[in-house]
């Protein structure tokens, strides 16, 4: 157990210590090692590389130097990451055989190892990690701490203003004044919808009953979105400190928070800084004397996207199958075990403590008018710099996929990015200038969601990518209504019937109208939503499902049904790869001459088209 006046010490002595993580001219002889331990470089290797810093630094007695495990630093194309501090310096793509030039030359001699620094998208060599272009146009507020502190070592996060917004709400805020800051702040939930969270906090505190929850919604199911997972490897006390406050605020004593059983390192890290608060006496019975009492507890998702709906996720945690309730009641009035219930997402809880300590009016300062903060992306596909990013609200996707993301590789062109994922729609070139916020994505036929972006260059079948979705929502679907449970399987079927070279005149028409009855007649929002990359695909691109059905025709090549490979005879130098790694001997031809593809033996698995360095074969 600890005192408050015994954190306030922690949190004074441990700042200096490591002053060196935030501050460049900090006067230390000390360096700091910092290895991102998150999914992504954990998978590439990341615990070898850490295991190896510690042991060359034992044998070799190296003092002043500490090796620390960090949580995800953004950048995942260039993981495994290795920065080391007070320098800053910035090493890519390491491998654990080199932690000993690492050590040999950085750490004893001070020398910088060229080979292993960050090359920008210009191919330019950065030394620092504030001089990437992936990071100058972020606003890092929910992600403050991850990269930056071990998420395992509860001193670390107190050091950088760990429960100290606990410490404010519980000896100098009442109830109401909380909710009022969060109401001021313009915080609307990160989780999709984008419901302002003060109305939600003031719903819930006002229903009537003698227990009420909170809860964190963890269930990040959405293909590619990889946000919340990224705060709770990296910062797992932030959500722990939010969901006290909000506790405080709304009148209750006990919260839950509900994780994909698939995070296996963010259930760990969130279950340690749940036992470590306990140890603390932060979490627990009369807390610092304030006669405020809180305590958590995880419970694992089995991986049903329907759960990310929060009358599922709370049917789920009860111990039943999940599935929505029909609403009204909502969870404010009548939520888990049938009493008033707060949720919200992972990302909404990790503003909390910063809109808490630094104000409603620093918070409402950043974003636009109707959309407050920042908003955090797991950006993927075709695009060079995929990882975490945060942007203030209001930044154009042109912003995020070129000045952040750095572009689209191979030199192909930009064609759509999908937001949302499978319950969002497309953006397209035309709309590259749009304003990321809440009104201004739902006007084009898109929505924020809970943060996945998806880039997709020209080389991609938008009928295909609608099918795709759709494919995943079926799946998902949990079966409690038939709008949801058939409609989606007969919208498939007719996607399939496209992409098959089947499609009929007048196949678009029904698929509108079929969508449209969807959304209107679906309990869920998972039914509600799930047409939406259909009608967003159709609206913008008809032109291409007008061709798979039309000309029997897939542009980008992706409906194998509806390929038609040839070799174009002015492209085709006769160098023999594409015939050489023929799987079925379809391609015939001489050493220098053009070559032919049989297309009764094709069976069109691409395999010509990926070989010929000449781009000559065409669909």
């Amino acid at each position: 157990m600890k005192t408050l006046e015994e954190i306030k010490k922690i949190r004074e002595e441990k700042r200096k210590e490591l002053d060196l993580r935030v501050n460049t001219s900090a006067d230390t002889r000390e360096k700091h090692i910092l290895v991102c331990h998150g999914t992504g470089c954990t998978s590439s290797k990341s615990p070898k590389i850490l295991e190896n810093f510690r042991r060359i630094i034992e044998e070799k007695k190296i003092e002043n130097v500490r090796v620390i495990q960090t949580g995800c630093f953004g950048l995942c194309a260039k993981g495994p990451i290795v920065i080391i501090r007070p320098e800053d310096v910035f090493y890519a793509m390491v491998k654990p055989e080199d932690c000993e030039e690492i050590i040999e030359k950085h750490i004893q001699k001070g020398e910088l190892v060229e080979r292993l620094l960050c090359k920008d998208i210009d191919n330019k060599t950065v030394k620092k990690l504030d001089e990437l272009n992936f990071y100058k146009k972020q606003k890092r507020i929910a992600l403050k701490n991850c990269g930056v502190i071990d998420p395992e070592n509860i001193d670390e996060y107190i050091a950088f203003d760990g429960y100290k917004a606990l410490e404010k709400v519980l000896f100098s805020m009442t109830p109401d004044e909380v909710i009022d800051v969060v109401s001021k702040s313009g915080l609307r939930g990160r989780g999709g919808a984008g419901f302002p969270t003060g109305k939600k906090w003031s719903f819930t505190k006002m229903a009537k009953g003698d227990q009420k929850y909170v809860v964190c919604n963890a269930d990040e199911g959405d293909p590619g979105a990889f946000m919340d997972r990224s705060v709770l490897e990296g910062d797992p006390h932030c959500v722990v400190e939010a969901m006290m406050i909000a506790g405080f605020a709304i009148g209750a004593n006990k919260g839950y928070i509900y994780v994909r059983a698939e995070y296996p390192i963010a259930v760990k890290r969130f279950q340690k800084a749940i036992d470590q608060a306990r140890e603390y006496g932060i979490l627990g019975k009369n807390i610092w004397n304030s006669g405020f009492d809180f305590d958590l507890e995880v419970r694992l998702g089995a991986g049903a996207f329907v759960c990310g709906e929060e009358t599922a996720l709370l049917e789920s945690i009860e111990g039943r199958r999940g599935q929505p309730r029909l609403k009204p009641p909502f969870p404010a009035n009548e939520g888990l075990f049938g009493k008033p219930t707060l949720i919200n997402n992972v990302e909404t809880y990790a503003n909390i403590t910063k809109i808490i300590l630094n104000g409603a009016e620093w918070y409402a300062s950043i974003g636009t008018e109707k959309s407050k903060g920042t908003k955090v992306f797991a950006l993927g596909g075709n695009v060079n710099n995929i990882g975490l990013v945060e942007v203030p609200m209001g930044v154009t996707l042109r912003e995020i996929v070129f000045d952040i993301g750095g572009g689209i590789p191979n030199g192909r062109k930009f064609k759509a990015a999908q937001t949302g994922g499978p319950s969002g729609g497309c953006i397209t070139e035309e709309n590259l200038d749009t304003p990321i916020e809440y009104e201004s994505l739902q006007a084009i036929g898109s929505m924020m969601g809970s943060g996945g972006l998806i880039v997709m260059d020209d080389s991609k079948c938008m009928v295909n990518l609608a099918k795709f979705y759709l494919g995943f929502t079926v799946d998902e679907s949990c079966g409690k209504c038939t709008p949801c449970r058939i409609g989606t399987k007969r919208l498939l079927e007719m996607l399939t019937k496209i992409t098959e070279g089947k499609g009929e005149e007048g196949d678009v028409e029904k698929l509108e109208t079929l969508c449209k009855n969807i959304q209107k007649a679906s309990v869920c929002g998972l039914g509600q939503t799930a047409p939406n990359p259909v009608l967003s695909t159709i609206k913008y691109f008809r032109d291409e499902y007008e061709e798979h059905i039309r000309d029997k025709k897939c542009r980008a090549g992706e409906c194998k049904a509806l390929m038609q490979l040839h070799i174009d005879p002015e492209l085709c130098k006769g160098c023999g790869l594409c015939k050489r790694n023929c799987p079925v001997d379809a391609i015939t031809g001489e050493v220098k001459q053009t070559h032919v593809i049989n297309t009764e033996k094709c069976i069109k698995c691409g395999t010509c088209i990926n070989k010929c360095p000449f781009h000559a074969i065409k669909s």
